[in-house]
């Protein structure tokens, strides 16, 4: 029975959320300060959260930031909720690592076609990683499907399960290159209009994890994103001949060294 935690602070929304998770079969807690919830998680992983953006003590955004930066929870499948309609709020949501959202006011229906949706692609998503393990390996860089592990240079990189699905995506086909839209679709499971800037923004996040490694996802002017494996050789060819030059085998030492006697 999944467990799905909610973090709303009006009593008679989290109520009614409450009541038709638990006749659905499934394992529900609500709280009502993200605090709250975030103490919870500590104690026992939900299967995912249904979290609101406007509470006290710390918002939603606050709490989601929190759970993706910690590693234990970096990959929790997270829906917002928010009465805001602005785009904005939106966009903010998703460029943190929100999975999807509900706009209030929002039906009972909706709310469980979203949440199976999500629990979905997530069981998927565990699915695929098992029956299509293996290593993907490139200079510098290295994806471990079976144990969702990626390595730049010999350091571990805690990467998002979008960040993550998003470097997948791209490694998977080399050189290919995708437009902001595959892959708002690809790895978000969405076409909303907005979020082709989530898409901008996590791979910028993205890059800087990988460091060195990160030149390897290039910019397509006018077209999108690809994972060019000879930007990686190249700038290591470029680091050999920089190490080559200051332990001086430059061209001006080697002609230093002949026209001595």
């Amino acid at each position: 029975m999944p467990l799905i935690y909610i973090a709303e602070d009006d009593q008679g929304i989290r109520e009614l959320i409450l009541y038709t998770l638990q006749v659905s079969d499934f394992e529900a807690k609500g709280f009502e300060t993200g605090t709250a919830l975030l103490e919870a998680v500590k104690d026992r992983r939900p299967d995912l959260v249904l979290l609101d953006i406007m509470m006290p003590e710390q918002d939603g955004l606050m709490i989601l930031q929190k759970l993706r930066q910690n590693p234990e929870t970096a990959d929790l499948p997270v829906i917002m909720e928010t009465a805001r309609t602005a785009e904005s709020d939106t966009v903010t949501g998703l460029d943190l690592g929100a999975d999807d959202y509900l706009s209030k006011p929002f039906g009972m229906a909706e709310m469980m076609s979203r949440i199976r949706a999500l629990l979905r692609r997530v069981n998927r998503h565990t699915k695929d990683n098992r029956e299509t393990g293996g290593i993907l390996e490139f200079e510098g860089l290295r994806l471990d499907l079976t144990a969702h592990e990626v390595t730049a240079g010999d350091q571990r990189v805690n990467l998002t399960r979008k960040e993550y699905d998003l470097l997948k995506v791209l490694t998977r086909s080399p050189r290919k290159v995708f437009s902001r839209d595959e892959l708002l679709m690809k790895v978000w499971d969405t076409d909303f209009a907005g979020g082709t800037r989530t898409v901008d923004v996590h791979v910028n996040t993205l890059r800087g994890k990988l460091k060195e490694a990160g030149r390897g996802i290039e910019t397509v002017r006018g077209a999108g994103y690809r994972f060019n494996p000879e930007a990686l050789e190249r700038s290591d060819r470029s680091q050999e001949e920089t190490v080559d030059v200051s332990a001086g085998n430059s061209p001006e030492a080697a002609a230093e060294r002949e026209d001595k006697p």
